[in-house]
């Protein structure tokens, strides 16, 4: 083979596939949370773009983190659904007692982690991706108690103080 037959690097997206097999890593966390709950001191934070196609957040939350959001599932989240098929997981969360739904494309995702054995993800959100199953509503989910008075409510967190910024050329 010629060295122009071949493909450049460039042309080898090997960063999406990476970041592709990763957001395997959060389903499969987040389809164990939704079947069994979270074992131990387990907890997942959860950073997405609120502005990535196919990202349903109510009014109130998406005026107030118009770009990106951070939530953490620990103590009180439900109708936890991930479907790979479509390309996104739904869950219901409290925010200051009322209960709000998330819809979130994979591809959305900036950030993982599982502070509690210090084991995070980062990625680039893909934009350009909606499959097209997400663009569609999603199943509802199904009703639910509402949880426990002393169960405390869901937080969102800026984890800026924390991020890597990427290296310069």
């Amino acid at each position: 083979m010629s060295d122009d037959a071949r493909p450049s690097q460039g042309q080898i997206p090997y960063e999406r596939w990476t970041d592709d097999a990763l957001r395997e890593v959060v389903a499969r966390s987040l389809d164990l949370a939704g079947a069994q709950g979270l074992p131990g001191e387990h907890h997942f934070y959860l950073t997405f773009r609120t502005d990535h196609p196919g990202t349903r957040v109510p009014g109130h939350l998406k005026a107030k983190y118009p770009q990106e959001m951070t939530v953490v599932l620990q103590h009180q989240f439900e109708a936890l659904v991930v479907d790979r098929a479509a390309g996104f997981f739904s869950v219901r969360l409290y925010f200051g007692g009322v209960p709000s739904t998330l819809v979130v494309p994979f591809a959305a995702l900036t950030g993982f982690a599982d502070p509690s054995v210090r084991y995070g993800l980062r990625f680039q959100p893909q934009m350009d991706a909606l499959p097209a199953a997400a663009a569609e509503d999603p199943p509802a989910p199904a009703p639910t108690p509402a949880p426990a008075a002393a169960e405390a409510p869901a937080q969102v967190v800026s984890l800026d103080a924390f991020r890597r910024r990427p290296a310069r050329d």
